[in-house]
């Protein structure tokens, strides 16, 4: 089960990995695995959008406001794909300050 993450919390790339986008699709490099990992086109513009800290709304509404996409099914899927990204160590999740 994915955690909930509230809509205020701040989500930003960590410093230990590098990136390269390709046609579409970014592949990152976890430095400290040594592991890559794919991103299609949307979790490519995800990972854009928290290159800087930006917040779990911020990111639904350019995500929405971008892709044909249910807000209810953006969230899920955004959730999602955060949570493999911080259990991935490639992303920061905090609490809104």
């Amino acid at each position: 089960m994915v955690e909930a993450i509230s809509r205020n919390a701040t989500v930003q790339a960590v410093p230990n990995q590098v990136s390269s986008v390709l046609g579409s699709e970014t592949v990152v490099l976890q430095l400290k695995t040594g592991t890559y990992y794919g991103l299609n086109e949307v979790g490519s513009r995800v990972w854009a959008l928290v290159q800087q800290p930006t917040t779990l709304d911020a990111i639904l509404r350019a995500i929405t406001d971008e892709y044909d996409v249910a807000p209810e099914t953006c969230e899920r899927d955004l959730l999602e794909l955060l949570y493999s990204l911080q259990q991935a160590n490639l992303v920061r999740v905090g609490d809104a300050q």
